[in-house]
């Protein structure tokens, strides 16, 4: 694992113990239509698992799964070894099974500081944690803009808080939905940081769908490619996406309007 980055955490971030999730034979569908069948993984303290895969695949909805958003239709996911299985998306971020969103997700109408806060104290900390923070706030280049109101800043400032947020909260498991959505490649690179410093400072786990093939390479170790729902390939990214039936699936995916 690549060494972080001095100044990506600060002493207001307290460390959480991590926990293993497992996630075996899981499905979902919608009456009759089947979204992804038979998926199974697991994603130990520390470490980081890429989903990849044609639009379509199954990868946000899987997500939504995990996160308690939907009800598995069939399957189990734990949370070392506590059923986790179709609880709601509440009470599993409160037990450490926090996501992002493709698209911004913040309070749009409060400033970063108060956006920031909120993820703090939902944490169990309280505003004495802020000083704690101003380093992670140089990196994302939110420190100049702390008292504008999340609604006023440019697209990817307003990714980088979403994501801060999720952080801060210091999950047991990140579920990192397309982090680099929209985003140029030098922003890109504060995405390594962040799952860096999630994985070594608060020994979290991290999932990452992405079609951002080079972070994922950079980060993931291991990855599984999503084919209609199924399977298709496990191992290493940069051996997977090599395979001939991988390549095939990418080349005849429809681009999403």
């Amino acid at each position: 694992m690549n060494a972080v980055p001095e100044g990506i955490v600060g002493a207001g971030v307290k460390p959480r113990h991590g926990a293993t999730l497992r996630v075996e034979h899981l499905c979902k569908r919608f009456g009759g239509l089947e979204v992804f069948r038979d998926i199974s993984f697991e994603l130990p303290p520390g470490s980081v698992l890429g989903i990849i895969g044609p639009n379509g695949a199954g990868k946000t909805t899987l997500i939504n799964v995990i996160c308690g958003m939907l009800t598995p239709s069939s399957g189990r996911i734990t949370l070392d070894e506590r059923d986790i299985s179709g609880l709601p998306f509440h009470t599993l971020s409160r037990q450490g099974v926090v996501r992002s969103f493709q698209q911004t997700n913040t309070f749009r109408s409060e400033t970063v500081r108060e956006n920031l806060l909120r993820s703090i104290q939902f944490s169990g900390g309280d505003n004495a944690g802020w000083d704690g923070i101003q380093d992670l706030l140089v990196e994302f280049e939110l420190d100049g803009i702390i008292d504008e109101r999340s609604e006023n800043l440019p697209y990817g400032s307003q990714k980088m808080l979403g994501l801060l947020m999720a952080y801060l909260t210091r999950p047991a498991v990140l579920l990192l939905d397309e982090p680099a959505a929209g985003l140029e490649r030098s922003e890109r690179l504060r995405i390594d940081r962040l799952v860096h410093a999630a994985q070594s400072r608060i020994g979290c786990s991290v999932l990452i769908v992405e079609h951002d093939m080079e972070l994922i390479k950079r980060l993931c170790p291991s990855g599984i490619v999503l084919d209609a729902g199924r399977v298709l390939a496990s191992g290493p990214p940069s051996e997977v996406l090599a395979r001939p039936d991988v390549i095939d699936a990418y080349m005849g995916a429809s681009e999403e309007g």
